[in-house]
């Protein structure tokens, strides 16, 4: 097929037309049916045989799944379901969401790097292979809650005072009985 597209005895657009006609007996679908099992098959049977391959797609695997945890982490709010109808609002949620994920993201390895840079000037040794261990996914020092004090800001809250006066006087006898509060039941 690529060499007949290069060639120019069928066009593109003609092979598109064939691929999305959905025919489980169109040829050229069968035909790019099969080679994609069998890429499959030689992919599987090479992540099969190679240990290292296992253990780097293993690890690629971890680290997203890592992110997805810190993203969902991050956006806390209404357990991660995103409750409007609206596809405008769902989008901007996501997309609010990944900009607050990749600000803590990049905030966090500033902080790494400043103390990688500090410990490098203490006289450490620090290999790159030790640098590959660290995630930028921390969130221990995240209060996601705010801490709210006014000390910091020189400001006293009063004196709680639990007396409550709201001015007003006790009802009168006859006020009660008009009410029909005042008659025992």
């Amino acid at each position: 097929m690529a060499v007949s597209v290069r060639e120019g005895s069928i066009s593109s657009s003609t092979l598109l037309k064939r691929l999305r006609s959905g025919s489980r007996k169109n040829a050229t679908y069968a035909a790019f049916r099969e080679v994609g099992r069998v890429i499959r098959t030689v992919q599987l049977l090479r992540y099969l045989s190679d240990a290292p391959l296992r253990r780097r797609v293993t690890a690629a695997t971890n680290r997203v799944e890592s992110f997805n945890r810190f993203s969902q982490w991050i956006g806390f709010g209404n357990h991660g379901v995103i409750a409007d109808n609206n596809p405008v609002e769902q989008e901007k949620a996501m997309k609010l969401n990944a900009l607050l994920t990749n600000a803590v993201i990049f905030h966090n390895a500033l902080d790494i790097a400043e103390i990688v840079r500090q410990l490098l000037e203490e006289g450490w040794t620090i290999e790159p292979e030790d640098l590959a261990r660290i995630s930028p996914y921390l969130t221990e020092h995240i209060n996601r809650f705010g801490k709210y004090s006014t000390h910091e800001l020189g400001i006293q809250p009063d004196a709680y005072d639990p007396k409550l006066d709201v001015g007003f006087t006790p009802p009168r006898e006859q006020d009660l009985t008009a009410a029909g509060l005042g008659q025992a039941a």
